[in-house]
């Protein structure tokens, strides 16, 4: 066991014994003086005791020394001596006492110094270390705290993890039956498009007939001109009388006949518009189509909107038989009142009989 041990082992039952602080640091002075032969100082009394201010290992040291001191004054007791021999021979002791004490207490002033100045480095690295140990306390219950907000966003994660998957599974059975919605759909749209194509075709048909038929009227039409313009020719060359009247007949019939051109090249333009608006409708119902399927709607809407646009498609297709009737009512209306119009004039009876010859 080595000397520190030893006077730890020595004081442990002063601690317990002893409550006084200055009379403990004063027990501990004997101990470390007469025990272990150790000069105590104010700083290995509080190395070893701990206990009150740093005034207080002091205070005791020098009531220690000033009571050896007391204890310690020689006196001459000898029978034999004269008076003044003894009290020389006591003041020599004195005065050999008082130089020690003296030294002593130089060499405790420069320790008390040295022991003041470790005091304060210790001081100062106690009140560091209370610093960096408030410091690490912080620290430590910043991490604390930061643990538990940690755990509570682990938590809500989790809990949030759950909800993700359980929104995935939920989200992939409803994938899959859009997936299936959508196959349905596209093979339903294939067949409204083939359907509507097969519609669009026909009634290009019907639109190329109709134009068929109004150029083949157009075409008789001029036919019956040139024909009126004949016998208009004809009549004017026999019938000086009628020449007038022929030639404002004539006229008047050319007018109708370009009126009625001028309604066909109407007519025309009215079927090339219906075409463009057929083609916009196409283009219209393709957009939908496309809409349709972006928008995952469903085939009863899908085939509500088909059965509309065949609807359309229908109405515009009878719009155009309407037109081509019209057009040949208006037509033969223009005809009619053409003829009516054009007045034959009184013929001689010679060219009356040369005409019935002609006609049979």
């Amino acid at each position: 066991m080595n000397i520190d041990a030893k006077i730890e082992a020595d004081i442990a039952p002063l601690r317990e014994r002893i409550s006084d602080t200055q009379e403990l640091y004063r027990e501990v002075c004997v101990v470390l003086f007469f025990r272990h032969g150790i000069t105590p100082t104010a700083n290995k009394l509080y190395q070893y005791v701990r206990k009150g201010s740093m005034s207080a290992p002091a205070e005791a040291l020098s009531k220690f020394w000033e009571n050896l001191r007391e204890k310690s004054r020689v006196r001459i007791e000898h029978p034999d001596l004269p008076d003044p021999l003894k009290s020389a021979a006591g003041d020599l002791v004195a005065t050999l006492w008082g130089k020690a004490q003296g030294a002593a207490a130089e060499t405790f002033s420069a320790l008390r110094s040295d022991a003041k100045a470790s005091v304060q480095e210790a001081e100062a690295r106690l009140s560091k270390a209370e610093t960096s140990k408030d410091a690490a306390h912080n620290h430590l219950r910043e991490a604390v705290e930061e643990l538990d907000t940690v755990k509570a966003k682990v938590r809500e994660l989790e809990q949030s993890l759950a909800g993700e998957i359980a929104t995935r599974i939920a989200a992939e059975a409803q994938l899959g039956s859009a997936k299936q919605a959508a196959a349905e759909h596209q093979q339903a749209m294939t067949d409204a498009r083939r359907d509507f194509r097969s519609e669009l075709e026909k009634l290009r048909e019907a639109l190329k007939i109709t134009e068929e038929r109004h150029e083949a009227a157009e075409s008789r039409a001029l036919l019956e001109i040139d024909r009126e313009r004949t016998i208009a020719t004809k009549l004017q060359k026999e019938l000086d009388l009628g020449r007038i009247a022929a030639t404002e007949g004539a006229s008047r019939h050319r007018v109708e006949v370009r009126t009625l051109q001028d309604e066909i090249g109407n007519q025309k333009k009215t079927i090339g518009n219906l075409e463009g608006e057929l083609r916009a409708i196409s283009a219209s119902r393709d957009q939908m189509v496309v809409e349709l399927i972006g928008e995952r709607t469903s085939v009863r809407e899908l085939s509500t909107l088909l059965a509309t646009v065949t609807k359309e498609s229908e109405a515009w297709q009878q719009k155009a038989i309407d037109a081509h009737g019209e057009l040949e009512t208006l037509r033969t209306s223009r005809m009619r009142k053409t003829r009516k119009n054009v007045k034959q004039p009184e013929l001689p009876k010679t060219a009356q009989k040369r005409s019935k010859g002609q006609s049979s």
